[in-house]
């Protein structure tokens, strides 16, 4: 398992908007016990399960590694885990402009359910709607 300071350097070379995650938060996250982290080389899912719902909070993968199927494996890990623990639904938000997410999300058969106007502060300041999908178990 990765640890909190090796989730954070994966997520910096990853996200520049919104943010990257510290160290001290992914270790705060994972102490909860409804968070959960699937994470295989190049890559990493943390998702909160509660109740008959999961949220994808954050999915990373090494840049230098995409198109390789990692996000896909990761996804489908984080599914069974999900079903192994009677989730029905899972939700994600993702940023407009992230073109590839929306891509690999679309091709796992989650669906646009509607947006976050300006959720998200991007570049420069200029806010960024988040796009909010679901995919049923």
């Amino acid at each position: 398992m990765m640890s909190p300071g090796s989730l954070a350097k994966l997520h910096a070379q990853c996200f520049l908007t919104p943010r990257p995650w510290s160290s001290k938060e992914f270790q705060e996250l994972l102490l909860q016990t409804s968070v959960h982290l699937v994470s295989k080389d190049y890559g990493f899912i943390v998702g909160m399960l509660i109740g008959s719902e999961a949220e994808l909070l954050t999915l990373a993968v090494d840049p230098q590694q995409h198109r390789k199927g990692i996000a896909t494996k990761l996804l489908k890990e984080f599914e069974n885990l999900c079903r192994s623990n009677t989730i029905k639904k899972i939700i994600l938000e993702v940023m407009e402009t992230n073109r590839p997410a929306l891509k690999l999300y679309e091709t796992n058969n989650f669906i646009v359910q509607g947006a976050r106007k300006d959720y998200y502060s991007g570049v420069n300041g200029i806010k960024v709607s988040a796009i909010i999908m679901t995919k049923v178990l």
